[in-house]
């Protein structure tokens, strides 16, 4: 049998939060965790999305100072190992991948926290190479409420100003962990497709971080797109989950709202567990063999895998 091995455009990682504290220096699979460079190449990926997640002991007086912290770590990381990543800051590194033979690292920050309540922030980041932005963590700030805060609140008027400038400015803008009458604010403001970067589908496992049927009908209108969570708890009810899981939530939000808006964002190193078969990036081509047997087809499963989270980039980043 013919081994599928697409190339890979991962949403949502946390891998820069093990690096940052000491733990490891994610060059080589033997250091354990989810994400490494070495598994990395194994599992074909051309892009990952790294997030900066600040931890709920820095919230919120010292948000931006963690944010910022986090920020400085990923470009030490990147200058640390300049033959084997690049940072993709604009279309033209875009354009590289994945005819190269390093691997693209998009900066994101998990939480609108690092703003403060101040809009020159998002600037700041934008200029220290940041090009996606997550509005909340699970928390309200002053942006948004989070998935966490069960409100029914839309954005607040620095929220609505944040998205205004991320468009201007060519930043992605991701609305995993938002509340749903935010996720809804969201694409009535914003003029460019956005993102769930890592999260699930509601209809499977009522987890209110997963997104509702006409969540994901909403996000096709858009041009937006999903990127599928590994995480076993938004997978299934009972918190245990295989590669199958994973199958069964692309399959299923491919029949509502098409193959288009569905992209993968495994949240590696963000969860404590992983399906089983899916335990670590370098295990993408089980997952690409069993997208096959369920009745994907190879371009399917290319568009999944990649193509579809290109051509969101493509159309947001400047």
């Amino acid at each position: 049998m013919t081994v599928l091995r697409p190339w890979v455009a991962d949403g949502h990682c946390d891998s820069i939060g093990n690096y940052i504290q000491g733990k490891r220096s994610l060059k080589q699979g033997n250091e354990g965790g989810h994400w490494d460079l070495e598994r990395a190449r194994e599992g074909g990926l051309a892009l990952q999305v790294m997030a900066c997640y600040i931890e709920s002991e820095f919230k919120p007086s010292s948000a931006t100072l963690r944010g910022l912290e986090l920020i400085h770590a990923l470009h030490q990381f990147i200058s640390e190992n300049p033959e084997k990543v690049m940072i993709v800051l604009s279309q033209e590194e875009l354009r590289q991948l994945p005819h190269t033979d390093k691997l693209g690292i998009l900066l994101s920050v998990e939480g609108g926290e690092i703003l403060g309540e101040s809009l020159f922030m998002l600037d700041i980041i934008y200029q220290l190479g940041v090009r996606a932005l997550g509005l909340t963590w699970n928390q309200r700030n002053a942006l948004a409420d989070g998935a966490g805060e069960r409100t029914h609140s839309r954005l607040t008027r620095l929220g609505e100003s944040v998205i205004h400038r991320m468009n201007e400015l060519g930043m992605v803008i991701d609305v995993s962990h938002l509340n749903e009458e935010g996720f809804y604010h969201v694409l009535d403001l914003s003029d460019a497709p956005i993102i769930a970067s890592h999260s699930c589908a509601y209809e499977l496992c009522q987890h209110p971080r997963n997104l509702k049927n006409d969540q994901l009908k909403a996000l096709s209108r858009n041009r937006g797109l999903i990127g599928v969570n590994f995480y076993p708890h938004f997978l299934s009810a009972d918190g245990k989950a295989s590669l199958n899981d994973v199958v069964r939530h692309i399959s299923h939000i491919a029949d509502i709202s098409g193959v288009e808006s569905i992209g993968l964002g495994s949240d590696f190193d963000g969860i404590d567990k992983a399906p089983y078969g899916l335990e670590h990036v370098g295990r993408y081509p089980n997952l690409a063999e069993a997208l096959l047997q369920a009745g994907f087809s190879q371009s399917e499963i290319e568009q999944i895998f990649y193509k579809n989270f290109m051509r969101l980039l493509m159309n947001v980043i400047k």
